[in-house]
């Protein structure tokens, strides 16, 4: 029996451990035929609204190709383009999309607001990312690690860095699903939300995943599959905040050193983009002001040998294939 058809994807927590396996071999199966060039148009006639709040390039391609292989139309919206949540309220331009689309896509800010656009669309709606969680990349993630390391059970993923909002937390509620051995890496103050530590507990203690929080990268990533991080400064966050934020998550920096103490097998993550090197605007400013030339990762780890960061931006693409074609077309 089918049980994905017809549902939102909106995080990980609503979805059974069995579930987010089926979305995986999906992926991995619609990714195996892009391969050899086999066609699958499994939603062919239907549309996809993208509803874009905050800017991206890994979330609106992925959609966007994923759709039309999936031989779907899409239509992109961003801010200026729609009128939700200005001269019109979340909850009537769900009802309006819901009588033209078979599903939309939502990237932005709180997640009141894909909660309220699934509540009364009326059809599967999917989290492209908000504040508190980024589903469709975590299960990117899985699908990565479960290529490199042949398994995902017990594997141990450590968070380094700013661990209060989406990644940090949907890492978090993606390892306690599927089993696996999950660190965050950070200050106590930067640790995920006491609530949400302790729900994923509870599920930790029902599949076998262990969860540990450390203030201590050194002693965390000992005996490590892989070492994850993300930009300090999340999208929307003042300018303000960039002193206070290298102040604290330096020691954080996921540097050579740091990857050999975690082992030689031990594989580099990161969500995109990635503040390695003075080859952005934002990454010359840090420069200028605070002599940094390098943030969240140093350039030696991140186009290394066992930085596997494109392999997940593209498993991007082929996971969102596969809720599309689960949540829209039963697959």
């Amino acid at each position: 029996m089918n049980t994905i058809k017809g549902r939102s994807f909106l995080t990980l927590l609503d979805y059974t451990p069995e579930e987010i396996e089926k979305l995986i071999d999906l992926a991995a199966q619609l990714k195996a035929q892009k391969k050899a060039g086999l066609p699958h148009r499994l939603c062919e006639g239907k549309h996809i609204a993208l509803v874009f709040e905050k800017t991206s390039t890994r979330t609106r391609c992925a959609f966007e190709v994923a759709a039309a292989d999936l031989g779907m139309h899409s239509t992109y919206l961003d801010p200026k383009s729609s009128q939700m949540g200005k001269k019109e309220s979340i909850a009537d331009t769900a009802r309006v999309l819901g009588r033209m689309y078979d599903a939309i896509e939502y990237r932005g800010y709180g997640q009141e607001i894909v909660e309220d656009l699934a509540r009364y669309s009326g059809m599967p709606v999917l989290n492209g990312l908000t504040n508190e969680f980024h589903p469709t990349q975590v299960l990117a993630d899985l699908l990565t690690i479960r290529e490199h390391f042949g398994s995902l059970r017990g594997r141990k993923l450590v968070y380094l860095g700013d661990a209060r909002y989406n990644m940090g937390n949907s890492l978090m509620v993606g390892c306690a699903k599927m089993g696996l051995r999950f660190t965050a890496c950070a200050p106590r103050a930067y640790w995920p939300d006491e609530n949400l530590r302790t729900r994923c507990s509870a599920i930790a203690s029902q599949t076998g995943a262990v969860l540990s929080f450390s203030e201590d990268p050194a002693e965390a990533v000992k005996g490590a599959d892989i070492l994850y991080t993300d930009v300090w400064v999340s999208m929307g966050e003042p300018d303000a905040v960039w002193q206070e934020r290298i102040s604290a998550l330096k020691p954080y920096q996921v540097s050579a050193s740091l990857m050999a103490l975690a082992g030689p097998d031990c594989r580099f993550m990161h969500c995109l983009p990635a503040f390695h090197d003075l080859n952005t605007e934002i990454g010359r400013e840090i420069h200028e002001k605070y002599g940094l030339a390098a943030m969240e990762v140093t350039d030696e780890v991140f186009e290394g040998p066992r930085s596997i960061v494109f392999d997940e931006a593209e498993n991007r693409m082929h996971t969102i294939k596969a809720v599309i074609a689960a949540t829209v077309a039963g697959a």
